[in-house]
């Protein structure tokens, strides 16, 4: 069966030409997680270890697989309906929610939860108490949709993904890290591999299979380090497509309220759209944003291992 993507009307309108592209590709990483993981208990039972040994890489998988089977059924709505309009933003921040309560809990039963918030870079820790719960919860779901957004142009979520996971790889190499080190090499493999056939112009979208499986990877990631701020930097131009939508939004309905006509900052939301309707090329804009990835994760490193 042939899923071929439908393209927002919305969208600039170049992107028609990509209409019926095969899309959830991103079934490949759920199904390459899940293998992983086999083999992985595979190994540890024969050696006669315990399953705690890997605990925090097995419940990050876990929530990675969740998340992107949340995505799968988005891809399939879309599909059954023929239109690319999936599971409404209150469904799927819904069952985002309740998977990520899922993860918490996980790692609260394992030890790994600390209600101290580190502060990146700076060796400060901010004690939460019962608010930790709340603020990660949104930094989990942000960080999902954040990815999401991103897969808008070809290569752009898988590139930036490959190179944060290679950024997760160090840190984790740095601090001994064997569950961070394993999820890691497993995001920038299937990232990696991905491009090949993802990079403009594109021969397969991952769909929201992809995107919340490598959203849900990532921030689960940074849990593990007991540092998902840090994400925050070496992801920022992630960020920045969620933060430009809600920057589009508000300032839209602000001004339509205020005299009658919305006005936009950008020429189209999320960002990468804005640099499309400014007359650059999808390949300029994912070399762009890469190089900026890069940027940012390289500095995070510095700042956090080096100085």
């Amino acid at each position: 069966m042939k899923m071929g993507q439908k393209i927002l009307d919305i969208g600039p309108r170049w992107h028609k030409n990509k209409e019926g592209t095969p899309t959830m590709g991103g079934i490949v990483f759920l199904l390459t997680t899940v293998l992983l993981a086999i083999l992985s208990c595979l190994v540890i039972y024969l050696s006669g270890g315990t399953m705690r040994i890997i605990a925090g890489f097995l419940t990050v998988a876990a929530f990675a697989v969740v998340s992107g089977a949340i995505g799968m059924l988005d891809d399939l709505v879309k599909f059954s309906k023929k239109q690319n309009q999936g599971l409404t933003a209150a469904q799927k921040f819904f069952l985002q929610l309740l998977s990520a309560a899922g993860l918490l809990a996980a790692l609260y039963m394992q030890g790994a939860i600390h209600t101290a918030f580190p502060i990146p870079f700076f060796d400060v820790t901010i004690e939460l108490g019962i608010f930790y719960y709340p603020i990660a919860l949104i930094l989990i779901t942000g960080m999902i949709n954040s990815v999401n957004l991103a897969d808008g142009i070809d290569g752009l979520a898988g590139s930036e993904t490959f190179i944060v996971s290679l950024f997760l790889i160090c840190c984790a190499l740095t601090e001994n890290n064997g569950d961070v080190s394993i999820l890691g090499a497993l995001g920038a493999g299937c990232a990696g591999g991905f491009l090949i056939y993802n990079f403009y112009p594109a021969r397969v979208f991952m769909g929201d299979t992809g995107s919340l499986f490598f959203g849900g990877l990532l921030i689960g990631c940074g849990f593990l380090l007991n540092n998902p701020l840090i994400l925050i930097v070496s992801g920022l131009m992630f960020i920045l497509e969620t933060v430009s939508v809600i920057l589009q939004t508000t300032y839209f309905k602000i001004t339509k309220h205020l005299t009658g006509t919305g006005k936009r900052i950008f020429k189209m939301s999320p960002l990468h759209h804005h640099f499309e309707m400014c007359g650059w090329k999808e390949v300029k804009i994912v070399t762009v944003f890469s190089f900026f990835t890069l940027l940012f994760s390289a500095l995070s490193f510095i700042l956090e291992y080096m100085i």
